[in-house]
């Protein structure tokens, strides 16, 4: 007897501040670099971001968030970007993608203390 398993998808749901990350990126690398890199870039993240619908528990606590205590919240990686998540129910919330070169606990802090 076989049995097969469906895949669960969850629902990906990027917040506007994660939007305006993605964005401000974007600009970023298409003033400073190019607009093909910038695209490009873009549509990684953005892709990356979209992958957690399968497997969204495959992201770890960020280290920064962990020692305040708040392990509700995943990261995903895109080096040096980190995408910072939330799973509720059956939808993973992207609250924002950083640069990882930059202060990350006290931008974390900031971002996720207010929302």
């Amino acid at each position: 007897m076989i049995l097969s398993v469906a895949s669960v998808k969850f629902k990906v749901n990027i917040v506007f501040s994660a939007e305006e990350d993605l964005f401000e990126i974007y600009q970023y690398v298409f003033f400073n670099d190019s607009e093909e890199k910038a695209e490009k870039l873009y549509s990684k993240l953005y892709e990356k971001c979209l992958s957690l619908q399968d497997y969204p528990n495959r992201g770890h606590v960020p280290p920064e968030l962990s020692l305040l205590g708040m392990d509700d919240f995943l990261e995903l990686s895109y080096k040096p970007y980190r995408i910072i998540y939330q799973i509720i129910e059956k939808v993973v919330f992207i609250h924002c993608v950083l640069d990882g070169r930059r202060d990350m606990q006290k931008l974390l802090q900031e971002r996720l203390m207010r929302e």
